[in-house]
């Protein structure tokens, strides 16, 4: 028999400066899931598209909030033709779009985010932000839309009756993509072959996760996950059947 797909350890704490819990799926943040985007990845589409080397850039990323869009616009400003692939396609505002629901995204060109650089580029394959942050010895996260670093932590923020606020930080999963999620051929924390990391994710996703909750939290975080317990559950995508 298999072991239960969604089998996850959930650890929770209060905040100890604001009236905030936060709740982390263990499981998760343990586990030794990694990016293996151009050694495997299949891509976001319908078909498996490893050739294409576009990852979860097939789709352009929408913008969180103004302040998202505020910095995104001031990164566009620093691209160079060197990093960029279609920075003609993309000036005078033409990489951004609004959506049907009056929310702000990146435009697609040829089948992908305007700012994901194709294999043929000789300035190098992938998004141009995270080529061009690297060039100039910055990281990558302060210059992508907040979805493109944040992913595949998802933070969601619950306000309760008594305005006590419940943070809760665990993997993105095909939901979070909305309706469009369930037609993708493969996401990346659904397959054991993404779960290859040589450290765990709170350690290798160690900068996202401040970003996200703060470095007094990111230290609880730690805490928690490193205090002994009980024998842990791998995560469910590597977890080995059990034949019984």
């Amino acid at each position: 028999m298999s072991a239960p797909e969604e089998l996850h350890e959930w650890i929770s704490f209060a905040d100890p400066d604001f009236e905030q819990t936060w709740m982390i799926d263990a499981t998760f943040l343990r586990s030794n899931w990694n990016c293996i985007y151009g050694k495997g990845c299949q891509g976001v589409l319908d078909d498996p598209a490893p050739e294409l080397h576009q990852g979860c850039c097939s789709h352009g990323a929408h913008l969180i909030d103004s302040k998202d869009l505020t910095a995104v616009k001031r990164n566009v400003k620093r691209l160079k033709r060197e990093h960029w692939q279609n920075y003609d396609n993309g000036q005078d505002g033409k990489w951004l779009v609004k959506e049907s629901d009056g929310s702000d995204a990146t435009a697609t060109f040829k089948g992908a985010c305007i700012f994901h650089n194709r294999p043929d580029f000789e300035g190098g394959v992938g998004c141009a932000f995270h080529l061009a942050a690297l060039q100039a010895g910055e990281r990558p996260i302060d210059w992508k839309p907040d979805v493109c670093w944040q992913v595949p932590i998802r933070l969601e923020q619950h306000e309760e009756d008594d305005s006590h606020i419940l943070s809760i930080i665990r993997e993105w999963k095909r939901r979070d993509w909305g309706e469009g999620g369930e037609d993708f051929h493969w996401w990346c924390t659904d397959d054991s072959s993404a779960f290859t990391g040589s450290r765990p994710v709170y350690k290798y996703l160690k900068d996202e996760l401040i970003e996200l909750c703060g470095e007094n939290i990111y230290k609880v975080i730690v805490k928690q996950l490193e205090t002994p317990r009980t024998t842990y559950l791998p995560h469910p995508k590597i977890r080995q059947p059990q034949n019984v």
